[in-house]
């Protein structure tokens, strides 16, 4: 699937981005990522620690992937997508425990924020050139 530059220059961006997130979950935001860890899960420091140091791990994969997999783009384009869907229940506990990490320190921000998790998978998809390709996979 053939993508413009624009869409290319935002598929970069959208994999620096990743890469950036996932080395700060294993470095100097770990213990704000730990917030994100959806309270449903077992609160062992351990385990939370855990579960933020491989999702970090995972979105350095796929951020490299959106950057330099480039013949594969689009598989990248839904991995991270899906990915942005797994980790949506983080954000909603974050939200729903109020719980503060990243400067969202009040309900509200905590809420503004989940809006933009569909605006991420979008991304993804739509920089990729994914979106098209599940566009015409569904019309046939």
């Amino acid at each position: 699937m053939k993508t413009t530059t624009l869409q290319n220059v935002f598929r970069i961006i959208l994999g620096s981005l990743m890469v950036l997130a996932g080395i700060g979950h294993l470095t100097f935001q770990r213990e704000a990522f730990q917030a994100q860890v959806p309270r449903w899960l077992p609160g062992d420091p351990a385990f939370m620690d855990f579960v933020v140091l491989a999702s970090g791990v995972t979105e350095i994969a796929l951020g490299l992937a959106m950057v330099f997999w480039a013949r594969h783009k689009i598989k990248a384009g839904i991995a991270l997508a899906i990915f942005y869907v797994l980790i949506f229940p983080g954000n909603i506990s974050q939200y729903t425990n109020g719980i503060d990490a990243f400067g969202l320190d009040t309900n509200r921000k905590r809420l503004i924020r989940l809006f933009f998790q569909p605006v991420l998978i979008l991304w993804a998809l739509w920089s990729t050139g994914a979106l098209k390709y599940l566009f015409n996979q569904s019309n046939r």
